[in-house]
């Protein structure tokens, strides 16, 4: 006791964001203190911002307030009864209850628990459809004791107005996306430190988030199943340690414990490493939090706790630390480049988009391609209609020769200039039909998301007015794997499948796709959607019966005119290498089509007329790619992406020989 009161203490006097709010209450010659964890509030309300009604149209939770001068609550295995369902919003014409309400307490906690486990994560207004969305998948998967910690008022009230059991942290932290490794970012994960240090002396089990993961399955049965392990983690590992779904073999796991998902029992060892924990990171601003987990958890690895469960002593020698699967509880690259779950036939609990290339908007694009983020309406339904096309990529391309360097350029450059034709298309139909904006839609694997609750989504998550153009990209196929330092193509020993269907952010920058670029410099700006798009069960019924196939053929030959009269309904045949003028006159006629999409984008469109706008275009799209890393033996070992590559003469996949030659191909 003696212990985590100094601890709290101490973290009140660096940290002015976590108060004490319990004073030592003295019963004859007995002392007992209760300290609850009040890191949460904020006394300034800022004013809310209009969010519409229903984003998932589910209503909020209860309106009731927590106290802070009630007594604090015994850890329950039932919750109260006066709270309302999750989604069931307060009735608008109520009053929001004061900030005060709203501070994290041991009864708040004993209220939404169940089995004696909350669920919690946190975050800021710029992560609110992150929040949503991790919060649909669990209550969609029967789950509701789940709590979460608003960094800003702007969140807190968002969540509230939704039904969304919510705690107030008082950090002060922007609304902003505060970008990963920032000063912000640091300080946002000492939160996460301080939050387990608040919950654990409460006597709850902990299963604390990221909000960049979701879950596809509910975890609690399987934390169940290894009631002596005090705390189980998962790993950014991703060379399989095992093919089924015990825990990971802790000998074999040699990459970082990643405290994304990680589930906390509140035993003595769990809080001593808590403890030193804070401490570390309240004396030294410039430790990553997961790193000095790492440190702390990794001063003795072994032995194991017995011959079965896969659990084993780690830290002082007294914590019993398990491993999650990598298969099961899925980072960014055993879900999205290996595929470990498919390889092993199994359903993944849970998947965390680490390893990947573009900041939060890729991210946010990972999920949707995954078809496991939740977006408004307007997103699958967009005034202007959506352009796509079928890709077409030769065996060779994908299968001949040894998979290296030379044979994942030709592939990835082949793609890229059917990508590019299709931009150009978008471009020009967007420029000239102003209310008819195509946006650049490409086919998707056949992936399925049946049995999930439709809902209605109403929240706009752009910084600005919803525009015409919208976003989609089409699947892409890589030869090589794309990490930060030197590999061989494919990380050895992994189940890494050569072809793969890679993530759009391995090759495109897909937070600079998604930026809003001013226009007067870079051409309007054509939006994208993930490959999975046409797939997604929240593409409306009218959107998918509104199609217009349109065939290339060579002008001339049979039903082959520069004209709008289709063969049969819902086909066009077009001519191949037709000019902007051509594309503006004839498609014109079929503004009020969702959906066109091209057989193929060879020879599709012939070139820009204007050379401004060309000019314009151009510099627009040599921007959307990235690098592909990293060659091993060579210092700087990335190699740029062109989008004009076919323009260079003699075009090589090789890394920067200079310094001076270090920099992207604009």
């Amino acid at each position: 006791m003696r212990g985590w009161r100094n601890a709290v203490q101490e973290t009140a006097a660096s940290k002015p964001l976590f108060l004490t709010i319990y004073a030592t209450v003295i019963l004859g010659t007995v002392v007992s203190s209760f300290y609850v964890f009040s890191a949460i509030y904020s006394p300034t309300a800022s004013p809310t911002r209009s969010i519409s009604s229903s984003w998932l149209l589910a209503p909020p939770l209860s309106q009731n307030g927590v106290s802070l001068s009630s007594n604090i609550s015994q850890p329950s295995q039932h919750r109260s009864n006066k709270l309302r369902p999750i989604w069931e919003a307060p009735s608008r014409t109520s009053k929001m209850p004061r900030l005060k309400s709203f501070r994290l307490t041991k009864e708040l906690v004993a209220q939404r628990a169940k089995d004696n486990v909350i669920i919690v994560t946190f975050g800021n207004f710029a992560f609110m459809d992150f929040i949503l969305t991790w919060v649909k998948h669990l209550t969609d998967l029967g789950v509701s004791n789940l709590l979460v910690g608003a960094m800003d008022t702007k969140l807190l009230k968002a969540l509230y107005w939704k039904g969304i059991p919510v705690f107030d942290m008082g950090s002060h932290i922007s609304t902003d996306d505060v970008g990963w490794g920032s000063p912000i970012f640091h300080k946002m994960g000492r939160q996460k430190v301080l939050l387990i240090n608040a919950i654990l002396p409460f006597g709850f089990e902990l299963l604390m988030c990221d909000t960049d993961m979701v879950w596809l399955k509910n975890p609690l049965p399987y934390l169940a199943r290894y009631p002596d392990a005090d705390i189980l983690t998962s790993s950014d590992q991703v060379v399989p340690t095992v093919v089924d779904d015990r825990l990971a073999d802790w000998k074999q796991v040699g990459a970082a414990y990643n405290i994304g998902i990680f589930h906390w029992r509140p035993t003595p060892p769990a809080k001593k490493l808590a403890k030193e924990w804070i401490d570390m990171l309240l004396a030294d601003d410039r430790i990553w939090d997961q790193n000095g987990f790492n440190e702390l958890v990794r001063r003795q690895t072994g032995p194991a706790f017995d011959d079965e469960s896969g659990i084993f002593y780690s830290y002082d020698g007294n914590l019993k630390l398990g491993i999650l699967p990598e298969s099961l509880f899925c980072s960014g690259h055993t879900y999205f480049v290996q595929a470990l779950h498919q390889q092993f036939r199994l359903q993944p609990y849970a998947l965390h988009t680490t390893f990947q290339y573009a900041g939060t908007e890729g991210k946010r694009h990972r999920l949707r391609e995954a078809m496991v983020f939740f977006d408004p309406p307007e997103y699958y339904d967009a005034p202007g209609g959506f352009l796509s096309f079928r890709p077409s990529i030769s065996k060779s391309l994908l299968l001949d020769g040894e998979h290296n360097l030379e044979s994942h350029f030709s592939l990835i450059n082949y793609q890229m200039r059917q990508i590019r034709s299709a931009l150009a298309i978008a471009s020009v139909l967007n420029r000239t039909l102003y209310e008819f904006c195509h946006e650049l839609l490409v086919p998707s694997s056949n992936k399925s998301n049946q049995g999930k609750t439709i809902y209605n989504l109403e929240i706009h998550l752009s910084k600005e007015p919803m525009r015409c153009v919208v976003q989609v990209m089409p699947p892409l196929w890589c030869r090589l794997d794309r990490l930060w330092f030197p590999h061989p193509g494919a990380l050895l020993g992994s189940l890494t499948r050569q072809p793969f269907l890679c993530p759009l952010d391995h090759v495109f920058e897909v937070n600079v796709m998604l930026r809003d670029l001013p226009a007067e410099e870079f051409g309007p700006a054509i939006n994208i959607r993930e490959y999975s798009f046409l797939n997604n069960p929240f593409l409306p019924q009218r959107v998918r019966e509104s199609w217009l196939d349109v065939q290339l053929c060579q002008e001339g030959t049979e039903d082959c005119h520069a004209s709008s009269n289709t063969s049969r309904p819902g086909l066009l045949r077009f001519p191949k290498r037709s000019s902007e003028e051509t594309l503006k006159k004839v498609f014109s006629s079929f503004k009020d089509v969702k959906v066109i999409q091209f057989s193929s984008m060879q020879d599709a469109f012939l070139g820009f007329t204007d050379k401004t706008r060309e000019e314009k275009f151009r510099k627009r799209v040599k921007q959307y790619v990235g690098i592909w890393c990293c060659v091993e033996n060579h210092i700087p070992g990335h190699i740029y992406y062109d989008m004009y590559w076919d323009e260079k003469p003699g075009w090589k996949p090789i890394p920067p020989k200079t310094p001076e030659d270090d920099h992207p191909p604009f």
